[in-house]
Formats: structure tokens, C-alpha cells, sequence
């Protein structure tokens, strides 16, 4: 049986557990999409995806181009959430397949081309657009030397255009070569999950499952000038001649008008060692492997040390005050009040309300909405439980979890409402807003970059239906569990502070340097412990590499955790020993502060590394997202910074004798 997957990932997980410690089968295969197996001679037929650009970062339609139709029409491809919204639009293709079967193929030629077709080809080929097929579930891939070094790239160019020259030129043969492994049954249950959803193969079944698995699928790309008049002869899978790649440009298909172009393909199977399980291998390889390591390793163990000195000498300062003070008798803690300043003196102000109490537990509300899902997303991760064979299950996994941590946000909001006020009057507005202020935000920078999507008539905008499906999605659960959450929040018990608060506020002492100085240069600490990893991450992102080293990637969240935690609390202890007590935005921004350089980071990355990005759609549509992440990161990292701060202070002003 066969569950959708990008319908019920939650029941699919859960049944995998349960399969697993219920020793059901012999063995397991984790992650991967479900294993399909082959006999000789078998049809199978590659699928297109968008049609992608590292200068423009704008996906198109694979059939906006004059290439080759199938012969029963395009047909789309069932799409999950992940996918729509990374601009995915998966179609059928005319590439058609056979098991072990080598041949070289004639698919179609074009009818003359137009002034617009001539012109939209030559843009795609300029702008350096990749073709992007797929065959079982697994990308094409291109190997190019360059300084004598093998580089592995997925798809392949729309065309080309050489140096010092205005002409370009179309690719249109490809040389597929399909790398094949043997599999007789070897007595291993497998268990996939994919973009087939989840199967399992049954111990009667093993015999059915024998057959050809298709482990690799390479392409070498040509531009060839046929005859159109003998090609127009040929009709869809007619066999042609094979031919040697490259070729010169004399017989290279050129673009431009009145030219028709002929496409055909060549298919070599190959036999390989490499297993089904390990079939990705080839492209999680990721360049720059040693220094990704060592640079990671490297900031882990700085960070780590600093951190922990800073820590370790903070709390023994910590404990020599309380010690000191609490071994003094009352008039002599009382002379020591009227001759010391210092954190001890603001024990009457130090849980006066802070400004904008309602933003600030919104605030704290969606950063642990945020937070919860990252982390949680990022364990199934690094456990294999986002496949990179299941494309969009990533974003879809995050999106299903933000909505379910509603209930964990408006209860985290409302009860520290409760703290602040005293009373739960104004739960309802509190768990609104919650529910609407980052979604909201991301809504509004969506809406603004889908328009600009819309008007480059680009795969990756929105449709219609979907902004229905994210808005009924945010309305029907993410709304109600959050009012849910914060009806629970109305019933716990509020936190009681320590010490009173008095009736007038003190006055806080002049300082030298504005101690919001302190505050955003604070941020340097966590962002040193992220900075590697958020390179490989955008390059991910922005240069389409796959990036799949999420067991580092918890490790350096678990890191920034710690790191964030450590100095929102030494900034608040920094900020109460010169007496001033408005301690929780600062505590917030404090470690919140690190979204700041993560956004100038990204700047940086856009004007030196992404160098090849042309126009401004493309810079407006990189800035817009690099805000939602910034965003996203300043409510996660403050809320982590905010929380450990006022456990903080709750302990130490609890841990103090009052008269």
C-alpha cells in the first residue's frame, strides 16, 4: 500500500517508528525514494523540470522554449506544497526509455522560428538557463573539466555562446548515459520514502522486486546542424545515427530566424557496483569538503572556548556576590546598599513592566513557534528523514510544523502576558497577534516579490489556488490552535516574581556610550558560530547545490543555542550592574542582534559571491528572502536570549534576602 506522502509525511513517520521497533521486517532503508526496479526493455520516461538560472534566480517553464512535445501532451506532474512554492513545475517529456536497450533517436524539428522564439532562445542561452531532467527520481547530471578538475553539475545548458562571437547556438542532442545495478532480492525488506510515498516490499514479493535499478543518470550535450528537410521525414523514435561530441561550430544548430531545429538523443546503459541506497552519493559530494569540516570545527571549538571562559568567570562573580551578601547582617547590607552600586540596588524596579509588553510577547510567541520548527525539522534531518529524493519535502515538513506549534506559541505569549499584567484581560488580541505578526510579515514580502514573479512570467510565482490553500492553511490551523494555546496559557499558573515593585521607577545613571552599542555588538559572538554553515546554506540556495550535512547543521543550532543564551544573560547582568533595569529588550536584542549581520552577510555574499546575478528583479527578489530568513532568525535567536535571561534574573533576585 501506498500512502501520498505530501499528504500525510506525520502517518508515514510515525508508521516507520512503528515498523521499526517492531522488528516487522529484516532490514530498512532510509532515506531514498521508494526503490523501482526494472526488466529488460521496459518504457520509462524522463520528466522536465523549470528551466533555472544562477544569473537571474527566475525558473521558466521547461515548454516556454520550442523543444520537443510528447505525443499525448503535456501533462504536469503531481506537485506537493514544497515544491510550488520553490517555483518546481514538473511536466512530462517525448524522452522515452528502454532497459538495456542502446539506441539513438529522432524526437521532432521545430516549424521555422520566429523574431519571439529567436529571441526568448538567445536570452535563455545569454542568461546561461540549465535544463533540468529527471529519470527514476534522480537528476541529470553533466560532468565538465575545467583547469584540467572534473566539476559535476545537474542538468545541462538551454545552449551556448562562444567567446567573441554574437552568435549563439542551441543544444540539440544529448548523449544520455544511464548507470544500471542488478538486483536479485537479497532478502532485505526496503522501506522508501519519496515522492511515491512509502512502500514496503513484502517477503513473498522479493522475486517481483528482481530487476534492474537505475543508480546514475549522466548526459554530455551537443549542438548538431541536420538537413531539415530529411529530418522532417523521420517521424518520433525513428532511429538516427550516432554521433561524436563536441563538434565545430560549422556544424553546430545556430539561433536565428527561418531556421528550424532538429532534436534527437542517444541512450547508453551501463552496467555499475554502485547500490540503490548509495545512488546520491555522487551528488551530496560537495566542493570545498575539507574546509567545510575544518572552518566548522574550527568556529565550533573557538566559540565553545570563549564562551565558556566568558561563562565560567560570569558565574563566579555571580556566586562571590550573593556569597558576600548574604553573610552581611542587615545594617551592614544596609551601609553596603548607601556605599555599592550594582545590580543589587535595582531590586525594587528590575520587574517593572517593560514598554510594548503586548509586541514583546508576540514577539517571544512566534520566536518559539520559529525555533521549535527549525529544530525539529532540522533532527528528522540529520536522522534521513528529508530526503533529498523528495523534492519540496523539506519546506513542506517546516510549513506543516510551524502550523502545529500555533498551540505552543499562544500558550508560551499568553502566559507571559499573564506574568507581565497580572491578569489574563487582553488574551484573545495577544493570541491575534500572534498568530497574524510573522506570518503576516512573510505574507506582505511574498505578495510584493509574487508580483514582480507574475510580471516575469516565471514559474516561480504563486498561482492563485495556492494563495488560497496558504491562507485557508493559516486561517482553519494556525489561527485557531494558536487561540487554543493561548486559552491554555489563561489557565497556568503566571509566574510570581521574587521581590516587589516600587511605585516610583529609579532613576538610571548617566552612561558614557549608549548601551544599545553593547547590545547589537553582541551579536558578533553567536553570528562567529553560524557564518561557515550559512555560506553553504545560500549556496545551496542561491548556486543549486544540495546541501545535506544536516548533522552538522544541528550541531552548530545546538551551538547557537548555548551561545545565544550565554551572552543575552551576561549583557543582562552587564546592564544590571550599572543600574539599569530595563533589562528585556536589550536581553531580546542581545542575542537577537545576530540577524542583523546574517542580513549584512547576505549583502555581502550578493555582491561578492553571487557576482553573476543580473538585473534588479533578481537583487529584489535575493533581498526580499534574505529579510524573511533575517526576520525569521532575530524573533528565533532573541527568543532564546529573552527566556534564559528572565529565569536568569528570576533566580538571582530570588536567591537575595529582602528586608
Amino acid at each position: 500500500m501506498v500512502f501520498p506522502e505530501s499528504k500525510m509525511p506525520g502517518v508515514c513517520w510515525v508508521f516507520l517508528l512503528l515498523l521499526l521497533f517492531a522488528h516487522i521486517c529484516d532490514g530498512f532503508y532510509l532515506p531514498g525514494s521508494y526503490m523501482h526496479t526494472y526488466s529488460t526493455e521496459d518504457t520509462i520516461f524522463a520528466k522536465v523540470n523549470s528551466l533555472t538560472s544562477i544569473e537571474t534566480e527566475l525558473p521558466f517553464s521547461y515548454y516556454s522554449l520550442p523543444y520537443c512535445k510528447p505525443l499525448g501532451g503535456v501533462k504536469k506532474s503531481a506537485e506537493n506544497l514544497g515544491e510550488l512554492l520553490m517555483g518546481d513545475q514538473i511536466d512530462n517529456s517525448p524522452y522515452r526509455f528502454r532497459m538495456n536497450v542502446n539506441e539513438s533517436l529522432y524526437l521532432c524539428t521545430t516549424s521555422l522560428l520566429n523574431e519571439h522564439e529567436v529571441k526568448l532562445l538567445k536570452q535563455r542561452t545569454r542568461d546561461l538557463y540549465q535544463v533540468n531532467m529527471i529519470l527514476d527520481n534522480l537528476p541529470v547530471m553533466r560532468i565538465a573539466k575545467q583547469n584540467g578538475v572534473n566539476i559535476q553539475w545537474t542538468g545541462f545548458p538551454v545552449g551556448y555562446s562562444p567567446p567573441n562571437s554574437n552568435d549563439d547556438y542551441i543544444i540539440n542532442h544529448l548523449k544520455f548515459k544511464v548507470l544500471v545495478h542488478e538486483y536479485e532480492g537479497s532478502g532485505v525488506e526496503i522501506i522508501g520514502t519519496g515522492e511515491d510515498g512509502m512502500a514496503v516490499f513484502p517477503k513473498a514479493d522479493k522475486k517481483k522486486a528482481s530487476g534492474f535499478e537505475i543508480v546514475g543518470f549522466e548526459v554530455v550535450p551537443c549542438s548538431i546542424k541536420y538537413d531539415p528537410e530529411a529530418m522532417t521525414k523521420l517521424h518520433m523514435y525513428d532511429k538516427v545515427s550516432s554521433v561524436n561530441c563536441p563538434l565545430g561550430l560549422d556544424k553546430s544548430q545556430i539561433i536565428r530566424e527561418r531556421e528550424r531545429i532538429s532534436f534527437t538523443y542517444e541512450v547508453e546503459f551501463v552496467k555499475s557496483d554502485i547500490r540503490w541506497p548509495s545512488r546520491w552519493d555522487a551528488y551530496l559530494k560537495m566542493e570545498g569538503a575539507r574546509v567545510h569540516w575544518f572552518s566548522i570545527l574550527n568556529s565550533l571549538m573557538v566559540i565553545t572556548f570563549l564562551a565558556g571562559i566568558v561563562f565560567v568567570i560570569f558565574l563566579r562573580t555571580v556566586r562571590r556576590d550573593l556569597t558576600r551578601y548574604e553573610e552581611l547582617d542587615k545594617e551592614a547590607q544596609a551601609q553596603m546598599n548607601e556605599e555599592l552600586s550594582g545590580w543589587k540596588l535595582v531590586v525594587g524596579d528590575v520587574f517593572r513592566e517593560p514598554d510594548c509588553p503586548k509586541l514583546l510577547c508576540v514577539m517571544i510567541g512566534d520566536g518559539v513557534q520559529i525555533m521549535g520548527m527549525a529544530a525539529v525539522t532540522i533532527v528528522f534531518a540529520a536522522f534521513g528523514f528529508m530526503s533529498p529524493a523528495s523534492r519540496g519535502m523539506l519546506l513542506t515538513g517546516m510549513i506543516i510544523l510551524y502550523l502545529f506549534l500555533g498551540i505552543v506559541a499562544g500558550y508560551v505569549a499568553v502566559r507571559l502576558w499573564r506574568t507581565l499584567k497580572g491578569t489574563s484581560e487582553g488574551w484573545r488580541s495577544v493570541s491575534w497577534s500572534v498568530a497574524c505578526f510573522f506570518p503576516g510579515i512573510v505574507f506582505v514580502i511574498l505578495t510584493v516579490l509574487n508580483f514582480i514573479l507574475w510580471g516575469s512570467k516565471s514559474t516561480g510565482a504563486i498561482p492563485i489556488s495556492l494563495y488560497f490553500v496558504l491562507l485557508s492553511l493559516w486561517f482553519c490551523i494556525s489561527v485557531p490552535l494558536t487561540l487554543i494555546g493561548g486559552f491554555i496559557g489563561t489557565r497556568a499558573e503566571a509566574i510570581q516574581y521574587p521581590v516587589r515593585t516600587n511605585q516610583i521607577p529609579r532613576e538610571i545613571p548617566a552612561r558614557k556610550y549608549p548601551s544599545w552599542l553593547l547590545v547589537l555588538g553582541a551579536g558578533t559572538l553567536p553570528f562567529g558560530t553560524l557564518f561557515i554553515e550559512l555560506f553553504f546554506i545560500l549556496s545551496s540556495i542561491w548556486l543549486g547545490r544540495f546541501y545535506y550535512v544536516f548533522g552538522f547543521l544541528l550541531i552548530v543550532l545546538l551551538l547557537l543555542i548555548i551561545v545565544c543564551a550565554e551572552v543575552s544573560v551576561v549583557l543582562t547582568y552587564m546592564h544590571l550592574c550599572v543600574e539599569d533595569w530595563r533589562w528585556w529588550w536589550k536581553a531580546f536584542f542581545a542575542s537577537g542582534s545576530v540577524s542583523l549581520y546574517v542580513f549584512l552577510y547576505s549583502i555581502n555574499y550578493l555582491v561578492f559571491d553571487l557576482q553573476s546575478l543580473s538585473g534588479p528583479v533578481s537583487a529584489i527578489l535575493y533581498l526580499g528572502y534574505s529579510m524573511i530568513m533575517a526576520i525569521a532568525i532575530m524573533l528565533s535567536t532573541g527568543t532564546i536570549g529573552f527566556i534564559t535571561s528572565f529565569y536568569f534574573v528570576h533566580y538571582l533576585f530570588s536567591s537575595i534576602k529582602i528586608d
